[in-house]
């Protein structure tokens, strides 16, 4: 069985506390979602030192309003092959394959900032598309893969509340990647995908629309997990740090057995416990 701790948008919020709880719960692989610290590269920089097999994708808030490049591509030297944009990374172990959707992403179907222009070069959403599916489809085929990206897939639906919707601006509408869900098609007519992983559209809904739903399962079996719970520390009544990670548990053979929102305690106590996978079991 391999568990597998995600961290939301981070937008700078990792401390000590973070890297002791990491130390008591024991995962077997650390996936984060971007939007690390707006161009602060000692986070990065912290998140390599963990000793744990770590896989992280760059956000569209790490550019830090940079239009020129140079602060993501600070960003991503500060990672170095913990960041797997576009790019199949192996964790050896838990064996296990991830690969990085496209990074920069600020949803929206397909758009290219000027800072993923800058760093990374001009392309089509079929070129972006390509670039994720055949990384995906070179990892080992006896190992589960998991999609790790900033923003979510188009295609979980439209309505405010989906996992991608677009919240902020009325008609609410679907603000998914049109690059990974092109790429999702073509992984999933060649192997099995059970996870794709993504954070950018925040839990909690804007203008008191209340909380967005974080999880969707497709026909073809493969769970969509949002783990932007922003922000994601906070204190309990008695003044003492929350922190929260999503939390997903599969087996070998790719099979998901849970899959839950957390929120821990200083000494490692579960303090709450969604449990998400119930909810699309029920949907089904």
């Amino acid at each position: 069985m391999l568990r597998l701790a995600i961290a939301g948008d981070l937008h700078g919020q990792w401390d000590h506390h973070d890297d002791a709880l990491l130390e008591q719960l024991a995962p077997d692989a650390l996936l984060v979602v971007g939007d690390l610290a707006d161009g602060d590269v000692r986070l990065p920089r912290r998140l390599r030192a963990l000793q744990l097999p770590v896989a992280c994708i760059l956000g569209n808030h790490d550019a830090a309003k940079d239009r020129s490049g140079s602060t993501i591509a600070r960003m991503e030297q500060a990672l170095g092959s913990l960041h797997c944009g576009w790019a199949l990374r192996l964790l050896d172990p838990p064996g296990l394959a991830v690969v990085g959707a496209r990074p920069g992403s600020a949803g929206g179907g397909f758009h290219l900032s000027d800072a993923v222009k800058a760093h990374w070069g001009e392309m089509s959403v079929f070129e972006s598309a390509e670039r994720i599916s055949a990384a995906a489809l070179a990892a080992p085929k006896d190992r589960p893969l998991v999609l790790l990206a900033h923003s979510g897939p188009s295609g979980l639906g439209s309505g405010a509340a989906d996992p991608c919707g677009r919240d902020w601006k009325r008609p609410a509408r679907d603000w998914g990647d049109q690059d990974l869900q092109e790429a999702i098609l073509r992984i999933q007519r060649q192997r099995p995908l059970p996870l794709v992983v993504f954070g950018h559209m925040h839990h909690r809904l804007r203008q008191g629309q209340g909380q967005r739903r974080t999880i969707h399962r497709d026909r073809h079996g493969t769970v969509y997990l949002n783990a932007a719970c922003v922000p994601r520390h906070r204190v309990d009544p008695q003044g003492n740090p929350l922190r929260h990670f999503s939390w997903v548990e599969l087996a070998e053979d790719g099979e998901i057995r849970l899959v839950a929102h957390r929120w821990y305690g200083p000494q490692g106590e579960l303090v709450e416990d969604q449990m998400l996978l119930e909810q699309i079991r029920l949907r089904c």
